[in-house]
């Protein structure tokens, strides 16, 4: 692979050879103060050929930080509306991001940069264009995360601070993600197009996403269903996955959701501790629409959305039928997904109330989620051990007692190996997770201009599934203060 310097970066652009009504071209605003790099992420480097060695430069920090552009660049605000709270709301649009192009790598992948936090757009309403360095953190460090995880999502190359003032409930420092994504259409990208009757334009859209990212549905002859079909597909499993690692999105609007089915938009977003179905991360959400045990059905809701404005391009009745394929392909992948966290090869009837009778224990008993499945593995199927460090979870070991012996009945049944189970079940049940608290850490140090504790997490979180040596507190429940963090869509 040749490494590439800033000004060799292979750019195009070609959301801007759409009409002009898709996007407002600008450029991004630089900073009233000098830019400085907070952290890189060279994994993500070379997603785009770039040689790691160029975020030394002062350069890159002046690129990243929106005060200057290289060759090729076509830096754009994206429109879009969305249902937002379940409520549409008209005109919404990237408010505080700025697409700068489309990296093109050796092996011909496209991979959209987007400055999040680069200044006011058109679409900026009310706001002013900015992000703080608390969001810019989180949203950097979750994405590499979830990454990790092996859940689709976009990625983050770099967070570029400076003194730059920035007003929300206090004074902040201002700063800027580098967000990495093969596109950032929205479901709200369609919906604008819908309601405003703009039919023509939204036939043009979605031909553009079905050439450039569904392009074996280009020929056929019912592409738009099919292409719907696709999203949901997508849309189940993404959601799946979120429920089995214990994570909750906070802000499920439809213009927060991508069109690809990768995790889009890191705001007031929480890992499950104490498990709680009913967990809300983001607390502006008053009524828990976006609850974490209400995401499998925001998603179906989020896609009903999608399907109306599909309307003019495909027939109701094979929108109809797509949209019905989705609880059962969600809850095919939860299972699915569930039984690997208990080490469970075959799959049998029973094994949906053996799982939510052990969710229900965990429910009533205040057991930390991450940490319990990642002991499970553990557990002594093979012997008459009353598994003490594991049933220690439990307020009441003997309700846990009697879960275990239905559990070890059903491995027995295949035929488990302990050890064997313990290699699978570790591949799928992580030991880190990025907590609240730990973004949270990371942050109050960035504040003091220390930063070496995101760059400590981002390399712990980048393989959140083997034991990490001298690590063995990221890996720990969260401490009182914290277990119930406040964070907002302003995080």
């Amino acid at each position: 692979m040749t490494k590439r310097r800033l000004e060799t970066l292979s750019f195009d652009n070609s959301y801007a050879r759409l009409p002009e009504l898709f996007y407002a071209k600008l450029n991004p605003s630089p900073f009233s103060e000098p830019p400085h790099l907070i952290s890189f992420n060279p994994a993500a480097a070379e997603l785009i050929d770039l040689d790691s060695d160029e975020a030394k430069r002062p350069e890159f920090a002046g690129l990243f930080g929106g005060s200057m552009l290289v060759p090729g660049m076509e830096p754009l605000a994206m429109l879009y509306s969305g249902h937002q709270f379940g409520v549409y709301v008209p005109q919404l649009g990237d408010g505080r991001a700025i697409l700068l192009g489309e990296a093109r790598n050796e092996r011909g992948e496209r991979w959209d940069l987007q400055l999040k936090g680069a200044g006011l757009t058109p679409f900026s309403r009310d706001g002013d264009g900015r992000a703080v360095l608390r969001s810019t953190i989180r949203e950097y460090l979750c994405s590499e995360a979830m990454h990790g995880l092996g859940i689709p999502t976009t990625r983050a190359l770099c967070v570029v601070g400076s003194e730059h003032k920035v007003f929300r409930e206090q004074v902040e420092t201002g700063a800027i993600v580098l967000r990495m994504a093969p596109s950032h259409v929205r479901f709200g990208s369609f919906e604008i197009l819908y309601y405003r009757k703009q039919h023509e334009q939204l036939k043009v859209l979605a031909d553009y996403v079905i050439a450039h990212h569904y392009p074996h549905l280009v020929d056929a002859s019912d592409k738009y269903a099919q292409f719907f079909s696709e999203v949901v597909e997508r849309t189940a499993r993404l959601i799946a996955q979120w429920q089995v690692v214990g994570w909750a999105h906070g802000v499920m609007n439809t213009d927060n959701m991508s069109i690809l089915g990768i995790t889009l938009d890191y705001g007031p977003f929480g890992f499950v501790d104490d498990y709680d179905p009913g967990f809300i991360c983001n607390h502006s959400d008053h009524n828990g629409r976006y609850a974490f045990n209400q995401q499998p059905y925001i998603g179906l809701w989020n896609l009903s959305c999608l399907a109306q404005a599909l309307l003019p391009l495909a027939q109701k009745e094979d929108l109809k039928a797509a949209l019905d394929r989705y609880t059962p392909l969600c809850e095919r992948q939860y299972m699915e997904l569930m039984r690997a966290k208990l080490g469970l090869i075959e799959t049998k009837e029973e094994d949906a109330s053996l799982i939510q009778d052990l969710l229900a224990l965990m429910h009533l008993h205040h057991v930390d989620y991450t940490c319990f499945f990642r002991a499970l593995g553990l557990f002594q199927a093979g012997t008459e051990s009353l598994n003490e460090p594991i049933r220690d979870f439990f307020l009441d070991r003997e309700s846990f007692d009697q879960w275990a012996r239905r559990y070890k009945d059903r491995l027995r049944q295949e035929g488990s190996r302990d050890d064997d189970r313990l290699v699978r079940m570790n591949c799928v049940n992580p030991k880190y997770v990025l907590r609240n608290y730990l973004a949270q850490t990371a942050i109050e140090k960035a504040q003091q201009k220390d930063f070496s504790e995101i760059d400590r997490l981002l390399a712990l979180l980048q393989n959140p599934y083997s034991d990490q040596p001298g690590m063995e507190a990221y890996a720990a429940p969260p401490p009182n203060w914290g277990k119930h963090l406040s964070v907002s869509c302003s995080s």
